[in-house]
């Protein structure tokens, strides 16, 4: 019998990465020297997440989708992406500006890749003071003038960069060229894939003396030269209601900003259920099962599971996450 489902956290120490890890959402990891990103509910190949809690615990989920299939995951979903389950959660520490990159869409993915393409969606759960990151382009640009400004070093001359404080929101479609300034904390909700094109590290070198790998041409086929008047999403914050911040073919995101018992009745909804908890504490009630979230818990309810209770009584933020047919 299936119940709501946590996994064993998987720890990325990075070149840009921080402490807030630790210090912020109270995760350890350990020997690391740093932690700039941290997989919460992962498919990837190498990287597929595995259950911490319940009779399941030890199984990954490739596994236990294996063995639930749509009762899991969706009968739809299970239809579409098999055995994949089709979402990347991460929460994401920016101790220095990450490398300016791009992702390729479905087709260019799969066509090079053999991989789904990689389109997200952040969430700003903290920023330090003077904090910004880029998001495409502040004009109208095409190959050839991105060309021009990327081969003169002016690249940035023409990059969108927004001040950005907590509880922003950042859609951020395959294709787009973007970078997590330093000073960011951030959940990441993702189509499950890990092909980044990096275009420009700064010029950085690691503990060795070597600079990362530059995916210059590859990107040139990847980017959306299209300027865009908004980048930032816009939502109005409301207590104890879903509000609404991504809904796209790949994922619907809203958040939840409790400070009372939340009935949630998600009948005919054929998906899964993510809850990734960025603020707060509270329990999940589903019959007689009953599961703990504390800031920076991320859990998986399955398809099945259509109504249920969130009881808190200090209060909790999260957010929810689901794929819509």
């Amino acid at each position: 019998m299936l119940y709501p489902l946590k996994f064993r956290t998987i720890y990325k120490d990075k070149l840009w990465g921080g402490q807030k890890i630790r210090e912020y959402l109270g995760k350890d990891f350990g020997d690391l020297p740093n932690c700039g990103e941290t997989w919460e509910l992962s498919g990837v190949q190498g990287n597929v997440s595995v259950v911490k809690n319940g009779a399941l615990e030890g199984k990954d989920l490739k596994t236990i989708i294996d063995e639930f299939g749509a009762e899991l995951i969706g009968k739809s979903i299970h239809e579409k992406y098999g055995s994949d389950f089709p979402l990347l959660i991460k929460f994401i520490d920016a101790n220095d500006d990450l490398s300016i990159q791009v992702h390729p869409d479905d087709e260019l993915a799969q066509k090079r890749h053999g991989s789904f393409g990689k389109t997200e969606m952040w969430y700003v759960i903290q920023a330090d003071e003077g904090s910004s990151l880029i998001s495409g382009f502040n004009q109208q640009t095409d190959r050839e003038k991105y060309l021009e400004y990327f081969n003169s070093g002016r690249l940035t001359d023409i990059l969108n960069r927004e001040k950005v404080k907590s509880d922003d929101v950042f859609f951020l479609p395959a294709g787009r060229v973007h970078t997590i300034g330093r000073g960011l904390l951030i959940a990441e909700i993702q189509q499950t894939s890990d092909i980044t094109y990096r275009i420009y590290d700064f010029d950085r070198v690691d503990e060795n003396g070597n600079k990362r790998d530059l995916h210059v041409e590859e990107a040139l086929d990847a980017i959306d030269y299209n300027f865009y008047p908004e980048y930032k999403s816009a939502y109005e914050d409301e207590k104890n209601k879903r509000v609404r911040l991504v809904k796209c073919p790949y994922f619907t995101t809203n958040k939840l900003s409790l400070d009372t018992t939340f009935s949630i009745d998600l009948s005919g909804l054929d998906s899964f259920k993510i809850y990734v908890c960025i603020e707060g504490n509270g329990t999940f009630r589903h019959m007689h099962d009953t599961i703990d979230l504390n800031l920076g818990d991320v859990v998986l309810l399955p398809a099945g599971h259509q109504k249920y209770d969130i009881e808190t009584s200090s209060g909790i933020t999260l957010l929810e996450s689901y794929i819509e047919g």
